[in-house]
């Protein structure tokens, strides 16, 4: 009797063993009704209301049409002359970053300064309601002299690097 118990307790370890091995092959597998990743869903006859993080934003109008540089902006908010080239000693940049949004767009407008190899210098960002065109100011300032070399702005909108300018100090 204690060989017929052995041997049921074998059997028994042994289905068990299967059946979690059998279940860890098919846990990375979708079930058989689960499209694969990336396929298009069929319809649903009940409409669902949309994913906020899937649905194109009002952003998506918001543009970047110009990034002007200078050391100082004008009546209008634009860089009054634009430049590319700055002296150690000008203590302020600003980068006018000409907008546009064909309706009105809440965005995330962003200015990434770098110096030569990709140094921070500076990241600003300011939250914009953009309605038609506009312009909006990014400065950096320096109370002594700047490195003489070559430096970059990146403006992004929400995320999204849309213009580079690059200028240099000499």
């Amino acid at each position: 009797m204690t060989q017929t118990r052995s041997h049921r307790l074998l059997a028994l370890t042994a289905a068990i063993a299967c059946a979690v091995a059998l279940g860890a092959c098919n846990r990375d597998q979708p079930a058989a009704d689960t499209p694969p990743v990336g396929a298009p869903m069929p319809a649903d006859p009940v409409a669902q209301p949309a994913n906020p993080a899937t649905t194109p934003s009002a952003t998506q109008s918001a543009t970047v049409s110009e990034v002007l540089l200078g050391t100082e902006a004008s009546g209008n908010e634009r860089v009054a002359e634009p430049k590319t080239t700055f002296a150690r000693s000008d203590r302020t940049i600003v980068a006018s970053v000409v907008t546009r949004a064909d309706s009105p767009a809440e965005t995330e407008v962003r200015a990434r300064w770098t110096f030569q190899d990709g140094q921070l210098v500076d990241e600003t960002s300011q939250r914009l309601n953009l309605s038609g065109p506009g312009v909006t100011n990014f400065r950096v300032n320096n109370q002594e002299d700047w490195p003489a070399g070559s430096y970059t702005v990146e403006i992004s909108l929400d995320g999204n690097v849309v213009q580079t300018q690059q200028f240099t100090v000499q």
